[in-house]
């Protein structure tokens, strides 16, 4: 509920909040998190899809290059995901520095 809650008012990507959650609450390890996050995520974008599809908001030519971007951009994160799930921390480390980056890319955006 807190994510949600605060995913719609930042509008932000619930990733960035769920898997942080997930481990935070459950102890469950980061790739774990990341994939059930994902489809946390899935849903709420197909609810959200579908509202948009019956309102008739969509560019259609530009949503078909973001779902096989989609499609195939996830199987290479997926494929490097594992890669580094192995490597003790490197996966949580990436995470974080990512986090990082975003948050420090903001605060300078509204400077």
């Amino acid at each position: 509920l807190g994510t949600g809650i605060l995913s719609g008012f930042f509008g932000i990507g619930g990733g960035f909040l769920i898997v942080p959650a997930l481990i935070a609450s459950t102890r469950m390890p980061i790739l774990n998190a990341i994939g059930t996050s994902l489809v946390a995520v899935a849903a709420f974008g197909a609810s959200t899809a579908l509202s948009y599809m019956a309102s008739g908001l969509i560019d259609w030519n530009l949503a078909l290059l973001f779902i096989i971007g989609g499609i195939v951009g996830s199987f290479g994160g997926m494929r490097t995901a594992q890669a580094m799930a192995g490597t003790t921390g490197a996966l949580t480390v990436f995470f974080s520095g990512v986090i990082f980056c975003v948050a420090s890319y903001m605060l300078w955006r509204s400077f």
